[in-house]
């Protein structure tokens, strides 16, 4: 067995599993921001109620 082969495959493995812990850090960092703006958003307007608003004039004009 090479050493150097052995050693290279050592350096990738460490590699993979910074890269995958640097990932999920950046992943909770975007889902904690998410999560900010979505709790920033105001609240929607209350739509007006139908019965209150139609029906209550009729156009005898037309």
């Amino acid at each position: 067995m090479n050493l150097a082969s052995v050693a290279s495959t050592s350096q990738v493995h460490t590699q993979d599993a910074v890269s995958v812990a640097m990932l999920r850090k950046v992943l909770d960092l975007q889902q904690s921001s998410a999560a900010q703006m979505i709790a920033g958003l105001p609240q929607p307007a209350q739509a007006p109620d139908p019965a209150a608003t139609v029906g209550r004039t009729i156009n005898t004009y037309a």
